[in-house]
């Protein structure tokens, strides 16, 4: 802004007619928006000709200037803007980020994975988050352009780890090599993606499923189902959901109850039941299935992948969040698939659904271990600029408590999170089944206990603001109202506890007492 004005001429300009005020150094003139305030005339007249900085950061968040922009008309005299919020930067604010990248030293990351964030960071701020808040709100399918850019920037194919499918799509980001690649790569992406704080959601429509749904193709599914469907999915031309969950069978997986009866001729498969809470459902071209083709218990289970074709319906399900994460009541009637659509072995369903689940649930806690430590920045941010009986909320011993018990407690997670990425990427899948599987779900319990703690603790220091969907508040409200969802996807927290210490057990030295 080239024009500048004394702070005595702004202060001339404090009438309805002529209305001026100062905000973090720049000058407004908001005359023509007075009739259009959504909190009404009066709050802006009692500012009008006067520095309105910490009243407007008590009423509104940063991104609030940048819609406002055109009624900038200069800065104060010998004055620059104080406060920065720069899209795709590492924020300052303590335990806003993990330690590496407040400066502290690590044995896991290098200059790919500095680079990498960097890269996905500044991706999901500038191409993702400008849509956030209008596909909260509205729900619908997302955008196919968005999803394909998603995917030709390589941010699909890096949410499912190392492996040769990174080979399938033209670049990663940051231009980080396949064999590069680790599994601290992928734990950044998700954490970034998770950083859509006010909009899971969203979030979730941008191929939660995918992250469920592709792995056991590629890990089971015959040359050609790969050869057709990987590219197009990790592209981000077709959408792909895991349907396994049922009205009858959550995590008693054994009980399934959705049949696969093979035709006379032996050539095809009908399909027949139902699957409920099937995450990117309502939008998907293929169903990673779970189907009873034999008799009871696990030995009766087996995969297909099932297109959407005659027979396949969709029903939006009604949860606590927006519905373009396409949460779908999925029912197959009559569905006629190709035999050739079995992922592993007929009946041996079971060990395919089963190797997949560490990794969700090392996915979930990366994904709501960042949701938690957006919530300690957020709540961080308002303890300081939050002004109550005189003096900043920050200054009272049991807000100082509060944050104190949320950073511990997020930090915590983030440590054990990060020793078992490391174990991950110098393990073998067998390896890493036998000696993180009971790590990975105590942690997945321990994470999502925190999750309750953090977003707790936060609606006490917001207030109203953390029941309330806009504004100052909307990042905590996402968090309370979204976080038990990680306590549930993937294992609930009770299984989660319970398969931790029988993993444990089988370990136990039979020689040990007290």
């Amino acid at each position: 802004m080239s024009k500048t004005f004394s702070r005595d001429e702004v202060s001339r300009h404090n009438k309805a007619d002529d209305l001026w005020i100062v905000i973090d150094s720049v000058v407004y003139d908001l005359t023509r928006f007075l009739p259009a305030h959504p909190g009404g005339e009066h709050v802006l007249i009692e500012v009008a000709g006067k520095d309105a900085t910490e009243e407007f950061y008590s009423l509104h968040r940063h991104e609030i200037l940048k819609k406002f922009s055109k009624f900038a008309i200069g800065l104060v005299n010998g004055e620059k803007p104080k406060i920065q919020q720069e899209e795709g930067a590492i924020s300052k604010v303590p335990y806003a980020e993990t330690a590496y990248w407040m400066g502290s030293k690590s044995p896991y990351y290098n200059e790919s994975h500095i680079a990498f964030k960097k890269a996905v960071r500044e991706f999901v701020d500038t191409q993702l988050r400008p849509h956030a808040q209008e596909y909260e709100e509205n729900g619908g399918k997302i955008a196919p352009e968005l999803y394909q850019a998603m995917g030709r920037f390589g941010l699909l194919a890096s949410r499912i780890g190392p492996g040769p499918h990174l080979k399938l799509v033209p670049n990663l980001p940051a231009g980080v090599k396949p064999e590069q690649f680790d599994y601290f790569h992928e734990q950044i992406a998700h954490e970034e993606m998770a950083r859509l704080g006010s909009s899971p959601g969203f979030s979730d429509g941008l191929g939660a499923g995918f992250v469920i749904g592709l792995p056991p193709v590629l890990a089971f599914g015959p040359a050609e189902m790969k050869k057709k469907i990987a590219p197009a999915v990790l592209l981000g031309d077709k959408r792909i959901c895991l349907a396994i969950t049922e009205p009858y069978a959550g995590s008693d997986v054994a009980n399934i109850r959705c049949t696969a009866t093979k035709t006379a001729d032996g050539k095809h498969y009908i399909v027949n039941g139902v699957k409920k809470w099937i995450t990117n459902g309502h939008f998907a071209d293929y169903f990673v299935t779970a189907v009873r083709t034999g008799g009871k218990g696990h030995s009766g289970v087996s995969m297909l992948l099932i297109e959407r074709s005659e027979g396949v319906e969709t029903k939006q399900m009604k949860t606590s969040y927006s519905s373009a994460a396409g949460t779908a009541y999925v029912t197959f009637d009559n569905v006629k698939v190709p035999v050739e659509n079995l992922i592993g072995t007929e009946n041996q369903g079971f060990p395919v659904i089963m190797f997949n689940f560490n990794h969700e649930r090392w996915y979930i806690i990366s994904a709501i271990n960042r949701s938690s430590r957006s919530v300690v920045e957020e709540s961080f941010k308002w303890a300081v600029q939050r002004k109550v009986f005189g003096k900043p909320l920050i200054e009272q011993p049991v807000i100082r408590f509060k944050l104190a018990k949320m950073i511990a407690e997020v930090e915590s997670v983030q440590n054990w999170l990060e020793s078992i990425t490391y174990n991950m990427t110098k393990m073998s899948y067998k390896e890493q089944s036998l000696h993180l599987g009971g790590p990975i779900a105590l942690l997945k319990y321990h994470s999502t206990r925190v999750a309750h703690n953090v977003s707790d603790d936060a609606v006490q220091i917001f207030g109203g603001r953390a029941i309330t969907k806009t504004g100052l508040g909307s990042v905590v409200e996402a968090a309370q109202r979204t976080y038990k969802y990680a306590s549930i996807l993937g294992g609930s927290e009770e299984i989660m506890a319970d398969l931790g210490v029988r993993m444990a057990l089988k370990s136990f030295p039979k020689t040990a007492r007290l």
